[in-house]
């Protein structure tokens, strides 16, 4: 449903938003571990999460990722997916059709329109603070 990278990046806002919870700032190493990403991979998703201004990068010894404290109960798995994979999720076709629409739908379109329906839903109630509280708590995981 999501990209691999939207995957990853979901993970890791997560895991820092957790750690800034706890006033620390998190390394792009510590992160792909945490997440069990690729490094390369998990350095390019922290960027792109930085350039939305969805997390902050501080170079230098004391530097690292978080996210600001006046954020941290604002932010959704919406804005995560937009950064990421842009809003295609919302408007895309479920047989992978260009011109799906309406007024010319594919066999599924009205099913599957109010699937992606509820997942925008979904992704605009859910706030990543609260699914840091789930790991905290021991019900839900960033890795296996």
């Amino acid at each position: 449903m999501f990209s691999k990278a939207c995957e990853y990046g979901i993970k890791a806002s997560v895991y820092i938003i957790d750690s800034s919870l706890k006033n620390q700032k998190v390394s792009m190493k510590e992160v792909a571990e945490a997440i069990d990403s690729p490094e390369a991979y998990t350095s390019k998703i922290l960027q792109q999460l930085s350039r939305s201004n969805i997390i902050q990068s501080e170079k230098g010894p004391t530097g690292g990722f978080s996210v600001e404290k006046d954020k941290i109960d604002q932010l959704n798995l919406s804005r995560i997916v937009a950064a990421i994979d842009g809003d295609s999720i919302y408007k895309g076709c479920g047989l992978g059709f260009h011109q799906c629409n309406e007024t010319k739908p594919c066999v599924i379109h009205h099913q599957f329109k109010t699937i992606r329906d509820d997942l925008k839903t979904m992704l605009e109630d859910t706030l990543l603070v609260d699914l840091s509280g789930d790991i905290e708590k021991g019900l839900s995981f960033l890795k296996r």
